[in-house]
């Protein structure tokens, strides 16, 4: 009626060992259809979680184990008389180290719990992650004895698993009691871990969020999909995400709907889209109140769109706008940084007002435009003026008057000529440190310059000649002149040239000129640091034109480039560099007739 052989248990010759343990047939209570064990509490089990103690190297209840030893009679009575038995570490068979334990409600790492509890991180974050969702309470584990299992079989039912059932010793694809037990109480443990209720998914609503498209990444308030090939924006809700990175896709459309679940968002990135005005709604960003920082550069757009007063930084850089009207950026009183560059803005179509709301605004950039004068109505605030690679040929007096904050301004790239630069353009901007007058139709150094200027870009003009004085009202003086480029002779450089410059200026380039001797006035430049006169046409370095021999202090030069020009090494004066402190300071080769 049990189903059990001599021969399966194992104790043909050692009767004594069953009844010293006190286990009778009755008390073994097997069943054939469920070979669980209903122990009795005089066995001294609490759980049946517990591991089943071999008895003369037999598991009770199932087939012997291949090579187990068994153990004496007095073992087996100890464990059955005492109190419940403690459980005993079972080791690897192959290296004998000590198996890990798998406590109740606990599981391995990489175990199916851990990917739920990784599934419910996604959802806590806002993305979905495609597998099951964890819902209500975790079940608990079922105590010993019979009606535990049950409870344990029943609770496993409802989670969509059905328990393990371990079929006789003698029936075919069976697991011993051994393992069967094991895999019950692993798939208890895995239906009981209690999921804290942070990492629980938000309750529902009527944004589901689906799974993140292939190419996204998540991090911490974070998601980014660059080149994801995307034609709209993913449906995303999650109210602690900060940032939205979408740029080099081809999203054609924005509407308010798109960020309805994201009222947190602080920085946008469309960059490098397919966004035009006919795809990008009036009210498209209205749901982002509290954003700071918007990227729409490289996309469609023709006219600004409405934005939230958040904002901190707007760039438009690459589109086709065609105008700024004089609403065009109402209401954006906060912002710092506005980037308009290669768009077909004008003298005509900016309208004088339309800077007027910007009060903070520090940063403006207008390159590769269509301006043939600087634009008007400028900030006061403003303190970085970018106008580079536009069609500017004159600065009017009194345009800047009121911008007196400026400490940048970059004018490279257009087609300044030094009589169309007004007496009074920017003399009076005091703050003033970076002129940028590079790649310009300059013939000389401009006057009035602004008195606190420290850098001085003038390469790549026509300049032939430095005024003298033109230098001399600027307090403290320049530390920076840089004149590569150009055509200045020795004859368009005077001793005068470079007064007010004696105690201030650090690096002073004049490459790539057409001097034929060391300029004049070079060894009044007490702080100059760099002297670069390569690839000019001089021939000769004469004594005291460098170095003054009659004072024994070192000069404060560093680096001195006199390679690619004519001059022979050997009629150099012995003391022409005695000031310079490391010879390897001095560059003197290839000259242009050295091989």
């Amino acid at each position: 009626k049990l189903g059990l052989k001599k021969q399966d248990i194992s104790l043909k010759d050692k009767p004594e060992v069953v009844i010293d343990a006190g286990l009778n047939k009755l008390e073994l209570g097997l069943k054939k259809q469920d070979i669980g064990l209903t122990i009795k509490p005089d066995v001294g089990f609490k759980k049946p979680e517990v591991s089943l103690q071999t008895l003369g190297g037999v598991a009770i209840g199932g087939p012997r184990q291949p090579g187990a030893v068994p153990e004496k009679p007095e073992a087996a009575g100890k464990v059955v008389k005492g109190a419940a038995p403690k459980r005993r570490q079972e080791g690897d068979p192959a290296t004998g180290a000590p198996r890990q334990k798998v406590l109740p409600g606990r599981q391995k790492a990489g175990s199916a719990t851990e990917g739920r509890k990784r599934e419910a991180w996604s959802r806590g974050q806002g993305v979905a992650s495609g597998g099951a969702r964890a819902r209500g309470p975790a079940p608990t584990k079922p105590h010993g004895g019979s009606k535990g299992r049950e409870a344990g079989r029943a609770e496993a039912a409802r989670a969509g698993k059905q328990p393990s059932r371990s079929s006789g010793a003698g029936k075919e694809g069976a697991l011993p009691p051994r393992l069967a037990g094991r895999e019950e109480e692993n798939a208890a443990a895995a239906t009981s871990v209690p999921v804290p209720k942070e990492l629980l998914p938000p309750a529902e609503s009527e944004f589901n969020m689906p799974s993140l498209p292939v190419g996204c990444i998540l991090a911490e308030n974070a998601i980014a999909c660059p080149a994801a090939k995307l034609i709209d924006i993913p449906t995303l809700v999650d109210s602690d995400l900060h940032t939205l990175y979408l740029a080099d896709n081809g999203i054609k459309t924005v509407s308010a709907v798109d960020f309805a679940g994201l009222p947190n968002l602080q920085w946008l990135d469309l960059s490098r889209n397919k966004i035009s005005d006919n795809g990008l709604d009036r009210d498209a960003f209205q749901n982002v109140s509290r954003l700071r920082r918007l990227n729409l550069d490289g996309n469609r757009i023709l006219r600004v769109p409405w934005l939230p007063p958040s904002l901190n930084e707007l760039k438009l850089n690459d589109n086709l706008l065609e105008g700024l009207e004089r609403n065009s950026l109402r209401g954006l009183h906060r912002l710092l940084t506005l980037d308009l560059e290669g768009n077909g803005l004008n003298d005509g179509n900016v309208n004088p007002n339309a800077f007027r709301p910007l009060k903070k605004l520090i940063y403006l950039r207008l390159g590769r435009n269509r301006f043939r004068a600087m634009p008007s109505g400028l900030p006061p605030s403003l303190r970085e003026l970018h106008l580079e690679n536009n069609h500017i040929e004159e600065i009017p007096g009194g345009l800047l008057n009121k911008t007196l904050n400026l400490t940048i301004v970059v004018l490279r790239h257009n087609r300044l000529q030094e009589d169309r630069i007004a007496p009074r353009a920017w003399i009076h901007l005091r703050n003033l440190e970076t002129l940028d007058l590079s790649h310009n139709r300059l013939v000389h150094v401009p006057s009035f310059l602004p008195t606190g200027l420290k850098q001085l870009l003038l390469h790549h003009n026509l300049i032939e000649r430095i005024p003298g004085y033109v230098f001399a009202h600027l307090k403290p003086g320049l530390e920076f002149l840089h004149l590569s480029y150009n055509q200045l002779r020795d004859d368009g450089i005077h001793g005068i040239s470079f007064l007010g410059l004696y105690k201030s200026l650090h690096e002073l380039l004049l490459d790539h000129n057409q001097l034929r001797a060391v300029p004049r006035g070079i060894l009044n430049l007490r702080v100059l640091q760099v002297l670069r006169l390569s690839d000019n046409q001089i021939r000769y370095v004469p004594l005291d034109s460098i170095c003054d021999t009659r004072i024994s202090e070192d000069s404060n030069l560093v680096s001195i480039h006199l390679e690619n020009n004519l001059i022979d090494r050997k009629l150099i004066p012995p003391t022409a560099f005695s000031c310079i402190q490391a010879y390897q300071s001095i560059i003197l080769r290839p000259q242009r007739f050295e091989d």
